[in-house]
């Protein structure tokens, strides 16, 4: 079986995820400007107005987000499934912070991407996240079923 792009499909019943062949090297980028909502401060006053490690990984998890997304099909989305970052400077409020995720591997099922962030001044985080592609309609009907305990 294959995608509309061609490449070769592979179908997980347990996870109800499809994999796709997609290019090593494929990149996405995200970027926002640090406001008080993303800082530590706004989760505990009594934290620094500095962007959270929270945000920071939010932002690289749509970076890779938007990496992969064009290869999926209609109905699929990639979501997280694992992550191991660094968050090593601090960013202020004001200042843009700019993620990248560029596809690393792919072991059959799991897609890694390298990510980093930088705040234009110096490299804030890096690290990877894995990604797999899942089938919206048959993921939603998965979590209902739970839901009603089966």
């Amino acid at each position: 079986m294959e995608s509309r792009r061609g490449g070769p499909l592979r179908w997980s019943r347990r996870f109800g995820t499809v994999a796709h062949h997609i290019p090593i090297g494929v990149v996405g980028e995200a970027e926002e400007t640090v406001e008080r909502r993303h800082t530590l401060a706004a989760h505990h006053p009594e934290l620094p107005p500095v962007y959270s490690t929270p945000d920071m990984i939010r932002l690289m998890e749509t970076a890779s987000f938007q990496a992969l997304q064009p290869f999926c099909e209609d109905g699929e989305i990639t979501v997280g499934i694992s992550i191991h970052v660094e968050h090593r400077a601090a960013t202020g409020i004001g200042m843009r912070v700019r993620a990248r995720a560029e596809l690393e591997s792919f072991d059959g099922r799991f897609y890694t991407m390298r990510v980093t962030a930088d705040d234009g001044s110096q490299e804030i985080g890096r690290g990877t996240v894995g990604r797999a592609v899942v089938h919206v309609p048959s993921f939603l009907e998965r979590m209902r079923e739970r839901a009603r305990g089966r």
